[in-house]
This record gives C-alpha cells, structure tokens and sequence, in this order.
C-alpha cells in the first residue's frame, strides 16, 4: 500500500516534540527534534571528549543519559573528566556502561524509566563489538523516542569507516569538532556561523597560533 502524500498544510500541523535548548545550546544546535540521531566526530585532541560530557551534563536537565563508555571504559581519564566537570551534580540522571552487548543494551532501553539519550563512545569500538550498521539501524528505529548520539573517531577529516560515514548521513543532528570549538553540520542550527567553545583558553591557543603562521 502506497504511503500517504502530506500537503504542506498537513506537514505545518503535525505536532514535534523537541529538546528545549537554551542559551548558547540554542544559539549553536537550535532545538533539535526529540529522537533525532546525533553524530559528533573530530581528530584527537580536539576538545571532542570534553565537549561530549558537557553536553551530557546539559542533557541531564531533560531527562536520565546513559553514557556507554566503550573506548574508554572507566579508566583515570574518565575519572578525571568526570571531576572536571562536576558530574557528580547530575548523579541521580547519569550511568555509564561498559558493556558493548548491543542486545543488552535493548533490554535494558526497554524497561520503564530507562534513559531518554543514548551515548556511544565510540560508534568504531561499538562496531567491533557487533554493532554493524544494519543492527545499529534497527536499535534506532526500535526506541524512536530516545536520541541516540554517537561519537566517531575521523582519519584525515573524515569519520573512520565505511560504516560510521553511513551513519553520520543517517544523523539529523551533525557536530564537528575542531581546536576546542563545536561546529553544527546537522539540520536545525539557529546560526551557521555561530560555534560552541569547548575550553575557551585551549581555543584562544590553538587560533593565536594559526594567525601568527
């Protein structure tokens, strides 16, 4: 049977729910539709760790995160950004887990009062865990309500792997990266030109220096 064709009055009326971004969340990431993909990549050493948590930390305000920490487990270095920005002040909305059992993670979405938004750090530890792109498709389109934010690592600019570049055209929400700034790619961005700053005296470094070359 032939899908519906929708008027452009019949799109303006459909009722979406979406995430109540404010300040400069707003101001960078507009306010994306609740459920959205998102996919945020960027070289080492860009600010892409640190930024992941401070948007964990904003997403606590709207619902319970789940952070599955694949890459990096819960070693000295997670400890230690926890600290950094004070995750401990949205301990009741935050977990972490380190298993990478893609159908446990179901199970576990499944059940009552389970996170609102997903992390997956990072979608190529996720995919050698088992998490190939079909599967990865079908956990999204199975918990459409939840947002899903994947984190990439990149080779030469670009996300690694065929299967993250595929996943990064499904994600209606695209971030990059890049000298301790957060630039939006994706499809709700209040102003294109505007950038969030991640560490702001890293940022200052990273760019005095590029205009002194």
């Amino acid at each position: 049977m032939a899908k519906r064709a929708y008027s452009p009055k019949d799109v303006a009326n459909i009722k979406h729910k979406v995430l109540p971004f404010e300040g400069k969340w707003k101001d960078v990431f507009g306010e994306p539709e609740q459920g959205d993909t998102w996919f945020i990549s960027g070289a080492s050493a860009s600010g892409k760790s640190s930024f992941v948590m401070q948007l964990a930390k904003m997403l606590c305000s709207l619902g319970n995160v789940l952070y599955v920490s694949l890459e990096e487990g819960v070693g000295v270095s997670m400890q230690r950004r926890l600290a950094q920005f004070k995750m401990n002040e949205v301990q009741g909305s935050f977990r972490i887990t380190t298993d990478g059992d893609i159908d446990a993670l179901a199970e576990r979405l499944a059940k009552p009062k389970s996170a609102k938004f997903i992390i997956v750090d990072s979608y190529q530890f996720a995919f050698e865990a088992g998490w190939e792109y079909n599967l990865t498709r079908d956990l999204i389109d199975r918990f459409k309500h939840k947002t899903f934010i994947f984190i990439s690592q990149e080779d030469k600019g670009k996300p690694l792997g065929k299967p993250a570049v595929r996943l990064k055209y499904k994600a209606g929400v695209k971030v990059r990266t890049q000298g301790f700034r957060a630039y939006c790619q994706g499809r709700y961005s209040g102003n294109v030109s505007e950038y969030f700053t991640i560490w702001e005296e890293k940022a200052v470094e990273v760019y005095n220096e590029k205009s002194n070359d």
